[in-house]
C-alpha cells in the first residue's frame, strides 16, 4: 500500500494531466496535495475506494477541473474553503463518506456549478444563503446529513433547479414561499425533518413537479387545493404530518398520480368520489386518520392498484368488489374500521395478493377458504371480527403463509390436522374463539413458528409432547382452556421462549424442571389456576430473566425454593391458594411483597406473613384492627352476595320454560342491546344476607379470603365442583339442573378471575351461557 501512495504523489509530475480516474479499486491512504499541481486536470474520478483523510486546500488549484467524483470512501473534515477557486467546476460528487462541518460560504465561488452532491455525510450546521447565487444549479443533493436551522428562502434564487434533495436532515421552520419560484422543479424531496408550518398554497407554481415528499414533519393546517393545478404530479407523500381537514377532491384530477400517501394524519371527512377514475394509481395509502364513510365502490375498477392501505380509520359500509380486477394487487390493509359484510369473491380470487388484513371490523360469514388457493398469500389477517364456523381443512394449501390470525371470532369445532402442512408459519393466533377437541398434533411440524397463541378457547385433553420440538417458538399461550395431563417436560427445550402462559387449565401432576432451562423466559410464566402437585422445582431459580411468577390455586407442596432469591428480575409473583408452608426467601423482593401473593398457604411465613417463631402476637394478619377487619368483612361479603343473587337471577331466567321466552322474543322490545339488565330477583334484601351469615359470623368461611368468591375457589380446589357447593334447599334431584347450575357457577368463577387479562368478555360470557342453556334443553 505504501508504494500506491508514493505513486499517487508523483502523479504531480504529470502537468499537463487532463483526466485521472482511479474509480471502483482498493486504493487507500489520504488524497496528496501534489495533486494541486495539476492545472490542466479536468475530470478526478476516486469514488468506491478506501481513500481516507480530508480534502487536501490544494485541490482549490485546479482551475481547469470540471468534474469531481469521490463518492463511496473513508473522507473525513470539512470541505476546503478554497474550493472558491474552482470557477468551470460543474459536478461535485462526494456523498457516502464522512466529511464533516459546515458547507462553506465559498461554495458561492463555484458559479458553473450545476450538481452539487454530499449525501450521507456528516455534514452540519446550516445552510449558506450563499447557494442562491448557483444559478445554474440542477440538482441539490444534501440528505442524510446532521444539517440544522431553516431552509434559506434564497435557494428560490436557484431558477434552473430540478432535483433538491434535504430529506433525512434536522431542519426546522417552514417551507420557505420562495421555493414555489422554482419553475423547473421535478423533483422536491424534503422529509424526515422538523418542518412545521402550512404548505404555501402557491405550491401550485411548481408546475413541472412530478415528486413531491413532505412527510414525516410536523406540518399543520390544510391540504392546498393547489396540489391540483401540478398537472404531471406523479407521486405526493404528505404522510405522518399533524394536517387537517379533508382531502381536497380537487386531488381527482391529477390523472397522472401513481403513488399517493396521506396517512398519519387528523384528516376527516370522506374519501374523494374521484379516486377511483385515476387510472395511473397503483399505491394509495391513506390510514392512521379519521376518515369518515365509505370506500368509493368503482376503487380499482380503473387502475391496477397494487397497495391499498386505509387502515386505522371511521370508514363504513363494505369493501369494494373491484380492488384486484386488473390483478395486480399484493397489499389490502382495512383494519380497525367499520367495515361489514363479506369479503368480495373479486379480492378471495385475487391471485397476486400477499397481504390481506381485515383486523377489528364486522366482517362476517365463515373462513374464506378461497383463500387457500392464492398461492402468494403469506398473511390473513382477521382478528377482531364476526367470522364463524369452522376453520376448513384446506387451510393447509397455504404453504407460503406466515401469519394465520384469527382471533376474537366465533370459529368453532377443532381445528384442521391440515394446519401442519403450513411448513412457513411464524406466527398463528386463534385465541378468543369457540375451538374445542385437541391441539392437533400436526401442528408441531410448523417448524418455523415463533409465536403460537390458542388461548381461550375449549381445548381439551393433553398438551401434545412433541411442542417441544417448536425450537423458534418464543411465545405459548394456552390459558383458559380445558387442558389436561401433565405438563410436556419437552418444554424446557424451547430456549427462545419469551412467555408461557398456561394458566386457568385442568394440567396435573408435578412442575416440571425441566422448565428451569427456559433460560430466555422474561416476559412471564403463568401456570395458575390449575390443579398441579408436588412441590415447586428450585430449577425455576435459574430464570433470572424472568418478571412475572403466577403458580396461585394449584395444590402446590413444600416450601419456595430458596434458588429463586436468584430471581433477580422479578417484578410480581404469586403463590396464593396452594399447601405451602415454611419461611420465605430471605431477599428484599419476598420479604416486601405483597400479603396477597402468599394468601391461603396456611404453613408459609417470614417477611409480610409474620416472623416463623410461632408468636400469633407476631401475625400482621391478627394483628390488624378488628372493628376496621369486619368492616372490610362486610363490604367484600355483600359484594360476593350481590355477585350469588345475579347468578341465581341468571340461572332463574335461563331455567324458564321455553314457550315463555319464545312469547318474550315475540314481544316488541324497545330498548336497544345495551339497554338490557337483569333486575334483582324480588325478596332478598340485605337483611337476608345478614340473617344467612348470622351477622356475618366468624363462624362462616368469609375469613378465609373476605369474599363467597373465594370461598367458592377453596370449596372447588378442595373438594372439585361437586354437588356439595349448592344449596340443600334446592332441589337436588334434577340433575339437568344440577348439571345447569354447576356450569353456570363455572362461568362465574371464570368472570372473577384474579386478572383482568383471565377474565371473559361479556361477549364470551354470553355465548357460554347460551351454550350451557342449549346444551340443557339437548338433555331435556
Amino acid at each position: 500500500m505504501k508504494s500506491k501512495e508514493i505513486y499517487l504523489k508523483e502523479i504531480g509530475n504529470c502537468s499537463l494531466l487532463q483526466y485521472f480516474c482511479l474509480n471502483d479499486n482498493q486504493l487507500s491512504g489520504e488524497i496528496p496535495a501534489e495533486l494541486g499541481k495539476l492545472s490542466f486536470l479536468e475530470r478526478l474520478n476516486i469514488c468506491n475506494n478506501q481513500i481516507s483523510g480530508s480534502l487536501p486546500e490544494e485541490l482549490g488549484r485546479l482551475s481547469s477541473l470540471v468534474e469531481f467524483v469521490a463518492y463511496t470512501n473513508r473522507l473525513t473534515g470539512p470541505l476546503p474553503r478554497s474550493i472558491k477557486n474552482l470557477k468551470n467546476l460543474k459536478t461535485i460528487r462526494a456523498g457516502q463518506n464522512q466529511i464533516s462541518g459546515s458547507i462553506p460560504a465559498e461554495i458561492s465561488g463555484c458559479r458553473s456549478l450545476k450538481l452539487l452532491g454530499l449525501a450521507q455525510n456528516k455534514i452540519g450546521g446550516e445552510l449558506p444563503k450563499e447557494l442562491g447565487m448557483l444559478g445554474n444549479l440542477t440538482e441539490l443533493i444534501l440528505w442524510e446529513n446532521q444539517i440544522s436551522g431553516f431552509i434559506p428562502k434564497e435557494l428560490g434564487n436557484c431558477t434552473n433547479l430540478e432535483t433538491l434533495a434535504l430529506y433525512a436532515n434536522a431542519l426546522a421552520g417552514p417551507i420557505p414561499i420562495e421555493i414555489v419560484n422554482l419553475k423547473f422543479l421535478k423533483k422536491l424531496y424534503l422529509y424526515r425533518n422538523g418542518l412545521n408550518g402550512t404548505i404555501p398554497r402557491e405550491i401550485g407554481n411548481l408546475s413541472m413537479a412530478t415528486e413531491i415528499d413532505f412527510s414525516e414533519n410536523f406540518l399543520t393546517g390544510e391540504i392546498p387545493t393547489e396540489f391540483s393545478k401540478i398537472k404531471g404530479l406523479r407521486l405526493l407523500y404528505i404522510f405522518q404530518n399533524q394536517l387537517t381537514g379533508v382531502i381536497p377532491n380537487e386531488l381527482s384530477i391529477l390523472r397522472n398520480m401513481i403513488k399517493l400517501d396521506l396517512s398519519i394524519n387528523y384528516l376527516t371527512g370522506p374519501i374523494p368520489f374521484g379516486f377511483q377514475y385515476l387510472t395511473e394509481m397503483v399505491q394509495l395509502q391513506l390510514f392512521g386518520n379519521s376518515l369518515s364513510g365509505g370506500i368509493p365502490q368503482g376503487l380499482g375498477l380503473y387502475s391496477k392498484l397494487w397497495v391499498v392501505d386505509f387502515s386505522d380509520n371511521n370508514l363504513t359500509g363494505r369493501i369494494p368488489p373491484h380492488l384486484c380486477r386488473h390483478s395486480n394487487l399484493i397489499l389490502l390493509n382495512l383494519d380497525s374500521n367499520r367495515l361489514y359484510g363479506n369479503i368480495p369473491t373479486g379480492v378471495l380470487n385475487c391471485q397476486t395478493l400477499v397481504q390481506l388484513r381485515l383486523v377489528g371490523n364486522k366482517f362476517t360469514g365463515g373462513f374464506p377458504s378461497e383463500l387457500c388457493k392464492l398461492v402468494n398469500l403469506s398473511a390473513i389477517e382477521l382478528n377482531q371480527n364476526r367470522f364463524t364456523g369452522p376453520v376448513p381443512p384446506e387451510i393447509g394449501n397455504c404453504r407460503r403463509l406466515q401469519r394465520l390470525h384469527i382471533a376474537n371470532n366465533y370459529f368453532t369445532s377443532e381445528l384442521p390436522k391440515e394446519l401442519g402442512n403450513l411448513s412457513q408459519l411464524v406466527t398463528f393466533n386463534a385465541s378468543s374463539n369457540l375451538l374445542t377437541g385437541k391441539i392437533p398434533p400436526e401442528v408441531v411440524n410448523c417448524k418455523m413458528l415463533q409465536r403460537l397463541d390458542l388461548s381461550h378457547n375449549s381445548f381439551s385433553d393433553a398438551l401434545p409432547d412433541e411442542i417441544g420440538t417448536l425450537l423458534q417458538l418464543e411465545l405459548l399461550r394456552l390459558s383458559e382452556n380445558n387442558l389436561s395431563g401433565n405438563i410436556p417436560l419437552a418444554l424446557g427445550n424451547l430456549s427462545h421462549l419469551t412467555e408461557l402462559q398456561m394458566g386457568g387449565n385442568s394440567f396435573s401432576g408435578r412442575i416440571p424442571p425441566t422448565l428451569g432451562l427456559l433460560s430466555s423466559l422474561q416476559i412471564a410464566m403463568n401456570l395458575s389456576y390449575n390443579n398441579l402437585t408436588g412441590s415447586i422445582p428450585p430449577e425455576l431459580g435459574n430464570l433470572n430473566l424472568l418478571e412475572f411468577l403466577l403458580l396461585n390455586n394449584n395444590h402446590l407442596t413444600g416450601d419456595i425454593p430458596k434458588t429463586f432469591e436468584n430471581l433477580s428480575s422479578l417484578l410480581g409473583c404469586n403463590f396464593s391458594y396452594n399447601d405451602l408452608t415454611g419461611s420465605l426467601p430471605s431477599v428484599s423482593l419476598f420479604q416486601n411483597m405483597a400479603i396477597s401473593s402468599f394468601l391461603g398457604n396456611k404453613g408459609l411465613c417470614g417477611g409480610p406473613l409474620g416472623d416463623c417463631s410461632g408468636d400469633p402476637s407476631s401475625d400482621p394478619q391478627k394483628n390488624t384492627d378488628a372493628p376496621r377487619g369486619r368492616i372490610i368483612t362486610i363490604v367484600a361479603s355483600v359484594v360476593g352476595g350481590v355477585s350469588l343473587i345475579l347468578i341465581i337471577v341468571i340461572l332463574y331466567l335461563m331455567r324458564r320454560p321455553t314457550e315463555t321466552a319464545s312469547a318474550i322474543h315475540e314481544k316488541e322490545n324497545p330498548y336497544s342491546e345495551s339497554d338490557i339488565y337483569f333486575p334483582l330477583k324480588d325478596g332478598f334484601t340485605f337483611q337476608d344476607l345478614v340473617l344467612a351469615t348470622n351477622n356475618f359470623h366468624d363462624s362462616y368461611p368469609l375469613d378465609q379470603g373476605g369474599d363467597l368468591v373465594t370461598w367458592a375457589r377453596h370449596y372447588v380446589r378442595d373438594h372439585s365442583l361437586t354437588i356439595g357447593i349448592l344449596d340443600d334447599r334446592l332441589d337436588l334431584e334434577d340433575q339437568s339442573t344440577i348439571a345447569h347450575m354447576i356450569s353456570v357457577l363455572k362461568i362465574a368463577l371464570l368472570c372473577t378471575s384474579m386478572s383482568p387479562l383471565d377474565r371473559p368478555s361479556m361477549r364470551e360470557v354470553v355465548l357460554m351461557l347460551i351454550e350451557s342453556n342449549e346444551r340443557e334443553d339437548f338433555i331435556n
